[in-house]
């Protein structure tokens, strides 16, 4: 008879392999976060962070290409120097990769801010239909332990700052070609930018089922300038897990 032990090791065995499994697919894709967001995914889709792996693309922002010093002809989309700051997840388990594209993941989206959904947006689910049921909350403490950001400034210094001389602390190769010197309209200024509609999403009214710390720093403000989203807004978003070719 085998010893105990060897029992308890194959059991650990299994658990971390599937733990792993996991956390290699934490990343879910875009639509998902928008088959309940309907009317800030529509918003989104019109932003310049829906298009950032568009603009990689040969022929795509050629005058720009030009004064950071980049061929325009060149298709960029594979260049591992360039992809990381116009996906989601790039470097990390369940992100996008060259090897295996995938459309819900090829752009700057939900999870890039918020971080890899597929632990908390069960969470998400649950706190809302509590809220609807009998108005009880959820801290958000608990979306937080489950992996979601509330503070992802760093997240966009990440790449919009990432060039020597910027003051960002977190600077590494390869540097953003695109910088101030290039041209004043890459100065980047989080609490301006986070507030720009046309570069993030609009803000829609939600319903408060979360409450408590962490909060957004300007989640006040933004629900008390927000729209209130209609019930019809359609999301026609037809990205899908599959792999590109």
């Amino acid at each position: 008879m085998k010893h105990p032990i060897t029992y308890i090791l194959a059991i650990l065995l299994m658990f971390a392999f599937y733990s792993s499994a996991v956390v290699a697919a934490s990343y879910e894709g875009r639509q998902k976060c928008s088959s309940c967001h309907k009317a800030q995914g529509k918003s989104w889709r019109s932003t310049a962070h829906a298009k950032a792996m568009d603009s990689l693309k040969a022929g795509e922002r050629e005058e720009a290409k030009v004064k950071a010093g980049l061929d325009p002809k060149k298709d960029y989309t594979k260049d591992k120097d360039c992809v990381g700051c116009h996906v989601d997840g790039w470097g990390e388990k369940g992100g996008y990769t060259i090897d295996r594209p995938k459309r819900a993941l090829a752009a700057v989206g939900c999870e890039s801010c918020h971080g890899p959904g597929r632990k908390y947006r069960g969470e998400h689910r649950k706190g809302g239909q509590a809220f609807e049921r009998n108005g009880a909350t959820m801290e958000r403490s608990r979306l937080v332990a489950r992996g979601q950001d509330y503070e992802f400034e760093e997240a966009c210094k990440a790449c919009h700052l990432n060039y020597e001389g910027s003051g960002w602390e977190g600077n590494k190769e390869p540097y953003t070609p695109f910088t101030p010197e290039v041209d004043e309209k890459y100065t980047f200024n989080f609490d301006k930018m986070v507030k720009n509609a046309e570069a993030m999403h609009e803000h829609y009214k939600l319903d408060g089922a979360f409450v408590g710390e962490p909060e957004f720093k300007f989640h006040k403000e933004f629900q008390a300038n927000a729209k209130v989203s209609k019930e019809d807004d359609d999301d026609d978003d037809d990205d899908d897990d599959e792999d590109e070719d």
